[in-house]
């Protein structure tokens, strides 16, 4: 059985990007910069408890979790996040889109795959 990497939340309903960089084993420059955030969105409180920078945490959160049963593992979600060109995006990674703000179209890519579709 795989392991699922669990997302942690603060007491105020936010989630906790220090708990999500130390799983990834990444700093907080470099994952702020693939889900295309300022450094100080992740790190300044008032900044990462806003609605625009909690969207983008959420939206690559839900990714990975997507992601993660298929690559093993929160870690080679993480890899296929960042690598992975996606030949009906334009051979885009799902860091260039979400980035670009097309995570939606990362989701939808990934429920079709799940829905039994071609990549």
């Amino acid at each position: 059985m795989i392991a699922e990497y669990r997302v942690t939340y603060d007491m105020q309903g936010y989630i906790d990007a220090d708990d999500l960089v130390g799983e990834l084993h990444i700093t907080k420059r470099e994952f702020a910069h693939a889900v295309g955030l300022k450094y100080s969105a992740i790190t300044r409180r008032e900044r990462l408890h806003s609605v625009s920078t909690q969207q983008r945490l959420r939206q690559a959160v839900e990714i990975l979790k997507r992601v993660e049963p298929w690559a093993g593992s929160i870690h080679s979600a993480w890899s296929w996040f960042r690598t992975y060109p996606i030949a009906p995006l334009g051979d885009f990674t799902a860091e260039e889109l979400v980035t670009r703000g097309r995570a939606d179209d990362v989701r939808a890519y990934l429920s079709h795959i799940a829905e039994g579709g071609y990549a």
